[in-house]
């Protein structure tokens, strides 16, 4: 596995160009199809009713701030640091490589990954961009957010890469086990191979709307593609166009923020997201 995330992300650096954006169509409507019977087999129903599929703030007010690091401050409590054991136990922990390169970097991509589940799994995201929570929208968000931290530690070069490696065992089990979860026990090993050929279609297809010659609406073009749209249609339908020209403006600006934000802050997952409730609160508040 670490092998083919190394493989798609130096397949991914070498797209330099929008010549390149029919085969990242190509590839998005490719895995449609299995992305529509992943979705139907492991969760075709919504988990929370609750939700409303209607405007419940100004979604054209939102996520226009300047783009600041996400980094917690030192003293937030919601940092979580290493262990400092001393004395004997910090002895027999360093023989068993409890502070080796690799076990931190390991201890680093979990707690990265639950920001990644903290932001995804909870009401906000949902009622901000009036989706329904289903197997499908949880997971393209996931892969919207897992692109979002690779793509900030491709900027570090091989040692980023490694870490994102960890990161996506991380994010690979998880996935297995919330397509358990939802009822798909036979042929599962098909499924993980569909929903990561779908990973790896949408990877390219964020990293190509982010290029600076992508015409200004590509980004919104593929989320829509991605996480809203049910019929595989290229562009968001009128009822959908703030929603989705809201969260690719969300997109850009956490690319943004992260691209500022330490890369000590990232690997340790001393970071958080953009918080949805705040911006759900400021866009009520300027209606």
């Amino acid at each position: 596995m670490f092998q083919r995330w190394s493989k798609a992300i130096t397949h991914v650096s070498k797209i330099g160009s929008l010549s390149n954006l029919k085969f990242v169509n190509d590839v998005c409507s490719g895995t449609r199809h299995s992305y529509a019977k992943v979705a139907a087999a492991a969760a075709p129903t919504i988990e929370d009713k609750g939700l409303t599929r209607e405007p419940v703030v100004n979604l054209d007010k939102m996520f226009w701030s300047k783009p600041c690091s996400l980094a917690l401050a030192r003293d937030s409590p919601l940092r979580v640091e290493e262990p400092n054991y001393e004395g004997i136990k910090r002895f027999i922990l360093r023989l068993m490589m409890f502070y080796s390169k690799q076990s931190k970097s390991i201890r680093g991509a979990n707690v990265v990954y639950r920001r990644i589940v903290s932001q995804v799994d909870k009401p906000p995201i949902y009622e901000v961009f009036n989706l329904e929570k289903t197997f499908k929208t949880t997971f393209s968000l996931l892969v919207l957010h897992m692109w979002l931290c690779l793509r900030r530690l491709k900027q570090e070069g091989k040692e980023g890469v490694e870490f994102g490696q960890y990161l996506y065992e991380i994010y690979n089990h998880d996935v297995e086990l919330r397509v358990s979860k939802a009822g798909v026990n036979l042929l599962l090993t098909k499924w993980m191979k569909d929903l990561e050929k779908i990973f790896y279609g949408n990877i390219v297809a964020y990293d190509t709307a982010m290029l600076p010659e992508a015409k200004q609406g590509d980004l919104s073009n593929v989320i829509w593609k991605n996480i809203f749209s049910d019929d595989g249609t290229s562009t968001p339908d009128a009822a959908a166009l703030h929603s989705v020209q809201a969260m690719a403006r969300y997109a850009r600006l956490q690319a943004s923020c992260m691209s500022l934000t330490d890369i000590e802050a990232i690997v340790s997952g001393n970071f958080m997201f953009t918080s949805l409730k705040q911006e759900n609160k400021s866009a009520k508040g300027s209606q």
